[in-house]
This record gives C-alpha cells, structure tokens and sequence, in this order.
C-alpha cells in the first residue's frame, strides 16, 4: 500500500506540491551552501602555533573585519528574503486550497471512531442517504465536500495523493474539500496517532467517471440482496440470532446497529478492518472468529460458531455486494 504524496492527482495535492518543492530546493541550495562555506574554512585551517595564532588575533585587519561584517549582512539579508517567500508561497498556497470550494455535486460526512471510518452520503432527502464504512467513492473532476466529525478522540484524515491533513475534533467539524483529476484508487490514512490501531485506520477513495460513480451510489442506495440459496438463508439467521445485529447494520433486515460498520454491501469494498486486512472468504472468516488476533484492541469481540456455521454466514456476507 502506497502514500505517495508527491504524486499529486488532484488540484489540491498539485498546490501542496508545488509548495514542498519549493521548499525542498531552496533549502538544499542553502545547505549545499553552508557546507561549502564550512569545507572552506577548514581548508584554510588555523596556525598551528598556538603562539602564532594569537598573534594575528591581535594584529587589527580591517579589510578582513569589513569583509566579515559584509559576508554577515548578506547571509542575514538573503535569509530574510527567503523567510519572506516561504511565507508568500505559503499563503497563496492555502488561498489557492481554499478557493477549491464551488459547486460540490456530492457532499459526504465522515466520522471517526477508534479504529474505522463512517461514511454517509448525505441529501436532502433522508430516503436517499447512504451508510457505508472505511471507503468512499468519488467522480472524477469533481469537487466533493467531506464534512468531518470525531466520536471519540482526535482523529486526523489524510489522503496524499488528493489533499493534505485536516483534523477531526470531537464537538468541532470540520470541512475538506477534496477532487481527483484522474480515476484510481487512492488510499487515506488517519495522521493523528489516537492509540493502539492507529496504523490501522485506513480509508480508500475510489475515483470513477460520473456515470460508473451514479451507478455505484444507486446500487449502494438499495437495500441488502436476500439470500436465494439455502446456505446463505442459513447464514442470515445466524447473522440475526448473534451479537452482529445488535452493532451492525444491514439494510433490509432486523439488523439495525449504529455502532460499527454498516455492512449493508459489505462484499463490495476492497478491504476489511479499516485496512487491516483484504476483502476475501478467508480473510473475513478470520475476522469473525477472532478479530483480536488480527487488530488488537478493536471493538469487535470473539464469536463462536461451528463450521457450518461459519460456512454459512460468509456465504450470506459475501453476497451483500
């Protein structure tokens, strides 16, 4: 999994760029500079005779004072204006960010919870909100607003590759408004460390054309699939006789929790566990016995189930696409 932030693919990753480049080259000339003028001066040595040496302290030199005094005022001269432009780059930077916000088509709220991600496409009208967890889809060359919110501690939303940090803070949202120039899957990461799975806090952002993007967000906006053969029946009963339908929710169904990942069209996300681990049979069958082991610390307690169980409920879960 890669976070490249440099290689901007959106407007506003491309402004923060071009600012670190900056950055960067100036910085290194100076220091390519400072070392020059060290390596200098070590070429030119002292007096080896301690004797020697203080002598020439005494003898005045104001040809050599004055081109001292002179090297100084220039050194302080060219860091003032260097100061000057960073400060110059860095405010037309962040109005170059803050002039992205316009007509935003898709407007989505993101919640951070130790350790996942909420996400809900919000509209005006209720029955056209959506609820989906640790991935959020996107058309491409369009602004999306995403309004952020914390339900427990600061969290921080990060995707390089289309924009920079913007903290969440509990009782305080906060606004980012995000667009990518091409499709792909870009990925996010929380960059405020808010305790023990920190690092497992990821979220994925799907750029897709407007109409795969329409269609998606139709098809998320239905309810679950019914299972249609007898082993995946089997597995909706024991998804509703478990402590899942007390914490999840599934659309469609008596499964009605708030307090985890909605799991409505779980099949159809790329990865599990806000990124711990890939979206496949095996994968999640690990997850369900015994998520510990693969994130420690989450909120997601052990159930037992036999094998047939076990069968039976990926069978369900793996058809909520």
């Amino acid at each position: 999994m890669r976070y490249p932030a440099l290689e901007a693919a959106g407007p506003g990753a491309a402004h923060i760029a071009a600012n670190w480049w900056l950055l960067f080259w100036v910085c290194l000339v100076v220091y390519l500079l400072v070392i020059a003028a060290l390596l200098i001066a070590l070429r030119r040595g002292r007096p080896a005779d301690a004797e020697a040496a203080s002598e020439i302290q005494r003898v005045p030199n104001a040809p050599r004072e004055r081109l001292i005094g002179f090297v100084i005022a220039i050194s302080v001269g060219v860091s003032a204006i260097i100061l000057i432009i960073f400060l110059a780059a860095s405010v037309i930077t962040g109005r170059a960010l803050a002039s992205l916000s316009g007509k935003e088509n898709v407007a989505i709220e993101i919640t951070g919870y130790r350790w996942w991600w909420k996400v809900e496409y919000t509209d005006l009208d209720p029955s056209q909100r959506m609820t989906s967890a640790n991935e959020i889809h996107i058309p491409v060359g369009s602004p999306v607003k995403l309004t952020l919110k914390s339900y427990d501690v600061i969290h921080s939303l990060w995707v390089p590759e289309l924009h920079g940090k913007r903290d969440l803070i509990p009782g305080h949202p906060n606004v980012l408004r995000i667009q990518a120039d091409r499709p792909g899957v870009y990925y996010g990461q929380c960059a405020e460390f808010c305790g023990l799975q920190h690092a497992h806090m990821r979220l994925v952002v799907v750029a897709e054309p407007a109409d795969k993007f329409a269609a998606w967000l139709a098809g998320q906006r239905e309810p679950a699939k019914a299972p249609t053969d007898d082993n995946a029946k089997r597995g909706q009963q024991v998804f509703l006789s478990r402590p899942c339908a007390f914490c999840h929710n599934i659309s469609g169904t008596e499964a009605s929790g708030k307090v985890a990942p909605d799991l409505t069209h779980v099949a159809s996300r790329l990865q599990l566990g806000a990124g711990a681990i890939p979206n496949t049979p095996g994968h999640l069958a690990g997850w369900i016995l015994d998520s510990q082991h693969i994130k420690p610390g989450n909120s997601m307690p052990s159930i037992s189930l036999s094998g047939d169980e076990l069968a039976a409920l990926i069978a369900y879960l793996g058809g909520l696409s």
